[in-house]
């Protein structure tokens, strides 16, 4: 009879267990893909680290492509979703829809489909804001930056309001490109997205 219980203590810890256990799914451009690097010093490899040391065992799916836009990332999502049905969905794009100088307004709709496609599914969501360097002039750079933010006001989720704060405009922390983090730079990529990523596991 003791053994009984035993067994069925340990099979109870570790249904628990896994069903703690969930899916990040990270759908991003080149900055989360690790352009430029070895993709073991990328902050998605230094995610995966912290949540093991913080005793997590949600399992990390990294789906960024160099290069990718929102409307990009809009056509592979579904496909994403069902295959690796996740708790949780980090939407890092953006950033080449404005080096393209696409409509912010494009942007707007494209990241808020992948936003309502990502609930649909079951996931939360959490947005990572981007900025353009100046030289692409007030009103365009203020219009795209707006858009992570009206986002989620009206979506009601959690933001980093700038992914690259404390990085970009930093030549020591970007690599010889001027538009890619370096290596030295992605511990702090990791901090700038932790605190609000942390409460959503």
């Amino acid at each position: 009879m003791r053994v009984w219980f035993l067994s069925a203590g340990l099979a109870l810890t570790c249904m628990a267990q896994n069903a703690a256990a969930g899916t990040v799914l990270i759908v991003g451009d080149s900055i989360s893909a690790g352009f430029g690097l070895d993709t073991r010093l990328g902050w998605v490899s230094l995610l995966e680290q912290r949540l093991k040391h913080e005793g997590f065992d949600d399992k990390v799916i990294n789906a960024s492509i160099s290069g990718d836009t929102s409307a990009g990332g809009q056509a592979r999502l579904p496909a994403l979703l069902a295959e690796h049905k996740p708790e949780l969905v980090i939407l890092e794009l953006g950033g080449n829809d404005g080096l393209r100088g696409m409509p912010p307004t494009q942007l707007q709709q494209n990241l808020a489909a992948m936003i309502d496609s990502s609930r649909q599914s079951g996931a939360k969501v959490l947005l990572l804001g981007m900025q353009l360097p100046p030289n692409y002039g007030k009103r365009y750079t203020d219009a795209f930056a707006e858009v992570y933010g009206k986002l989620a006001d009206e979506k009601k989720i959690p933001l980093v309001p700038f992914f690259l704060e404390g990085i970009g405009g930093h030549p020591d922390l970007m690599q010889a490109d001027g538009l890619h983090p370096a290596a030295v730079a992605q511990d702090k990529l990791l901090e700038n997205v932790w605190p609000t990523l942390k409460p959503l596991l």
